[in-house]
C-alpha cells in the first residue's frame, strides 16, 4: 500500500463508490472517542478494589492533561520534521500547513483550565468566584501553572508570526514546567525525577508529533523519492527516541515502585494498573514501528511503510490518553 490513491473517474461505478479516506476518517474519530473515554472513565475502574480514594474531578483533570500533552506534541513534532525535511536532498519546497497555532491555542485553553484547578486548592471550581487567581503567585504549583499558560500563549503568537521557529523557546519552558510540576520538592530526590520526566516528555513529543507531521508531509509529496528519504531519517531518530523513552520510563517507575514491590503494585494500585496498560500499549506501538522500519528497509516501495506508521499514530493517541490519566492518579511512592 502506498500513499497514492486511484483518482475518481466520472463513470457511474465510481459515483457509487465510497469516497477515499472515509474509512480512515472514521477510524480517527473512533480513536479520538476512545482516547477521550480513557481519562474520563479510567479512574473508577483503575481504583476499584485498591482502597485508594478518587480525588474530585480526576476524570476531567486527566482529560485536560491529555489535551495538553497532545497540544505540546504537535508543534514540537512540526519543528523537528521541518528541520529534517530541509536536510533531504531534492526535497520538494512545499510542506504541509502547520497546525501549531491551533494546537498551541488548544493547549492554552487546557492550561488555563488546569490553572483554575490549582487556584482553588486543587479542587474543581464550582464558579468563577471560587478561583483565586492571585493565589497562584503564592505557591510553586501555581507559578508552574502560570508558566504553562504563558508558554502556550507565547508559542501560539510565535507560531502565527513570520518566525514560527521561535516557538521552540516557550515550548521548552512548558516541558520544564511540566517536569517540575510532576516532582514536588517533598519527593525523594526531586531533581532526578524532574530530569527523567524532562527527557521522557521531550522525546515523546518529538516521536508523536514528528510522526504525525512526517506522514502529512509524505501524503503531500505523494510519490516523490524524497518521501522515502524523509521517512528513513525520521525512523533512525525515532529509534533513539524510543530507547530514551523506555529507559527514562523504567527508571521513573522504579523510583515510584521499588523493585521489591513493583509486581504487587502493578495489580493492587491504580497507578500500577494504568502504568501496566501503558506498557502494553507502548509495546504494541514499538511492534508497529518495527514493522514500518522493516518495510522501509526491504520493500520495493519504501513508502509502503506509511501504512503501519499510520496505525502507529493511532496507537500513540491511546498512549497519550493513558499518560494523561496516569498523571491524575495517586502516586504510590513507598520507601
Amino acid at each position: 500500500m502506498t500513499l497514492t490513491k486511484p483518482g475518481s473517474g466520472g463513470t457511474g461505478a465510481h459515483r457509487g463508490a465510497r469516497r477515499p479516506g472515509t474509512g480512515r476518517a472514521a477510524a480517527v474519530l473512533v480513536l479520538v472517542a476512545l482516547g477521550a473515554l480513557i481519562p474520563l472513565l479510567g479512574p473508577s475502574p483503575a481504583l476499584h478494589g485498591t482502597g485508594e480514594e478518587e480525588a474530585p474531578g480526576t476524570g476531567g483533570i486527566a482529560l485536560l492533561r491529555t489535551v495538553l500533552f497532545a497540544a505540546l506534541a504537535i508543534p514540537v513534532g512540526e519543528l523537528f520534521v521541518r528541520r529534517l525535511a530541509r536536510s533531504v536532498p531534492g526535497a520538494p519546497a512545499v510542506l504541509p500547513r502547520g497546525w501549531s497555532t491551533a494546537a498551541n491555542s488548544i493547549g492554552l485553553a487546557a492550561a488555563v483550565a488546569l490553572a483554575s484547578v490549582v487556584a482553588t486548592g486543587n479542587l474543581v471550581p464550582g464558579s468563577l468566584a471560587d478561583i483565586d487567581v492571585g493565589g497562584l503567585y503564592d505557591s510553586r504549583d501555581g507559578k508552574l501553572a502560570l508558566l504553562e499558560v504563558n508558554g502556550f500563549l507565547a508559542a501560539a503568537l510565535c507560531a502565527a508570526s513570520g518566525r514560527p521557529g521561535t516557538q521552540a523557546w516557550p515550548l521548552a519552558a512548558i516541558v520544564v514546567a511540566e517536569a517540575l510540576r510532576a516532582h514536588p520538592t517533598t519527593e525523594y530526590s526531586p531533581l532526578t525525577g524532574t530530569g527523567l520526566t524532562l527527557v521522557h516528555l521531550t522525546c515523546a513529543s518529538l516521536w508523536v508529533g514528528g510522526l504525525v507531521y512526517a506522514l502529512r508531509t509524505l501524503r503531500l509529496w505523494q510519490r516523490a523519492p524524497a518521501g522515502g528519504a524523509l521517512l528513513g531519517r525520521y525512523a533512525r531518530v525515532a529509534a533513539v527516541l524510543l530507547a530514551a523513552i523506555t529507559a527514562t520510563g523504567v527508571c521513573s517507575s522504579l523510583r515510584r515502585m521499588p523493585s521489591g514491590t513493583i509486581l504487587e503494585q502493578l495489580t493492587d494500585t491504580a497507578y500500577g494498573r494504568v502504568l501496566l496498560a501503558k506498557v502494553i500499549l507502548v509495546a504494541g506501538v514499538a511492534a508497529l514501528a518495527l514493522w514500518a522500519r522493516i518495510r522501509l528497509a526491504r520493500a520495493a516501495d519504501p513508502l509502503s511503510a506509511s501504512s503501519p506508521a499510520r496505525a502507529e499514530v493511532y496507537a500513540l493517541a491511546l498512549v497519550v490518553a493513558v499518560s494523561g490519566l496516569l498523571t491524575a492518579l495517586p502516586v504510590p511512592i513507598r520507601w
